[in-house]
């Protein structure tokens, strides 16, 4: 008797606290987004006869309670440490952690989307660069898991053989190789992007290729709000933050950077950024499609025009000094045709900056 009481009390309480968050979800009202993981939240979906009928509000509002489920963070983290450390999963939400570092499981490459990327950028090479005095170089900046993947224990994805189909398919190009100067610790712990204080030598290799001066004379600053990248948020599991420091040097507050997206003027590092959900927006004001940054205080007249993805905005502060203007392009947001109405190619620098994420998944990259 003793044991059929207390295996129904069982019951009645997991009935009762499932009872209790039901209700809690339907009574609560709906976040609008997740700051761990910087998304929208879904909403309650409309009623409608035809949404019923076509079963779309089921589906839509399953949707909406899997985002609205109460104390959604807590049941996350549990379920990451249960992955984690109970089933010993080597990474949870395709995230994986070592040494105090976490990292997107990047794998396998993906020869289709490396040959769309060299595509586009061919594309871009005959419309604007083909018939000009431009030189023209690319860089691939290798993610996290280059260095960590294989200490970790984890899938590696062939960088090398990224690396030699660019070549190959990019023959007007000088590659520049940066992995020899980058390291796990030229990264952010919990975000996907490089910290712009551990990326000096890959700049200086990049305008030594570029044969413009090597940046130098910088002083380091730190934003006093601390930064939890976005893989904080995808790995659901408790990590120190990191600290977001940017280098400066005598003259910088003078060069101005101008936003053909927005229409405004602002500096090379935007202050007013420190409440975005982001942090790395404080690099040239997060993403933008056209861009230009003025350096008053250049020796020469020369420009630089970067077609990039978001690391380029850290990199771009660092090069500033030996450029009158650098121009940065990001044709995730511009169709490359539009380019005409903004940059007259001629005689410039020109480099390609991807990284080996936005590479591998270029589907992004407007035609």
């Amino acid at each position: 008797m003793k044991k059929t009481w207390m295996r129904y009390a069982g019951l009645v309480m997991v009935a009762a606290l499932w009872l209790a968050l039901a209700v809690f979800a339907w009574v609560k009202p709906a976040d609008k987004s997740s700051d761990s993981e910087r998304r929208p939240l879904e909403q309650f979906p409309k009623i409608t006869g035809e949404n019923v009928l076509s079963g779309g509000f089921s589906r839509d509002f399953a949707d909406y309670a899997v985002d609205q489920f109460p104390m959604r963070d807590s049941f996350r983290t549990l379920n990451a440490f249960w992955n984690y450390y109970g089933l010993q999963k080597k990474d949870n939400n395709g995230i994986y952690l070592h040494d105090g570092y976490a990292a997107k499981m990047e794998y396998p490459l993906k020869p289709n989307m490396i040959d769309y990327a060299a595509a586009r950028f061919e594309d871009l090479y005959r419309m604007y660069l083909a018939d000009t005095d431009c030189k023209i170089h690319f860089a691939m900046v290798p993610d996290k898991s280059y260095y960590l993947a294989e200490p970790a224990g984890v899938l590696r994805m062939d960088y090398e053989a990224m690396s030699a189909a660019l070549q190959e398919k990019l023959p007007w190009a000088n590659f520049i190789d940066l992995t020899d100067s980058l390291s796990v610790q030229s990264y952010y712990r919990t975000d996907t992007h490089w910290s712009q204080d551990k990326i000096l030598p890959a700049a200086e290799k990049i305008a030594e290729s570029m044969g413009a001066k090597a940046p130098g004379g910088f002083a380091q600053a730190a934003l006093d709000r601390e930064f939890y990248g976005v893989y904080y948020g995808q790995a659901a599991l408790p990590m120190a933050p990191d600290t977001l420091r940017y280098l400066t040097w005598e003259g910088m507050e003078d060069c101005e950077v101008f936003s053909y997206d927005t229409g405004k003027t602002t500096k090379i590092y935007d202050i007013d950024k420190l409440a975005s959900r982001d942090l790395y927006d404080v690099f040239l004001s997060g993403g933008m499609a056209v861009q230009t940054i003025t350096n008053p205080h250049a020796e020469t007249d020369r420009e630089l025009v970067i077609f990039r993805d978001s690391f380029g905005s850290s990199l771009a502060p660092l090069l500033v000094q030996s450029y009158a203007k650098i121009t940065l392009i990001d044709t995730r947001y511009i169709y490359p045709k539009m380019l005409s109405e903004y940059v007259e190619f001629t005689d410039q620098d020109v480099l390609f900056l991807y990284s080996s994420l936005v590479l591998n998944s270029s589907s992004t990259l407007k035609k």
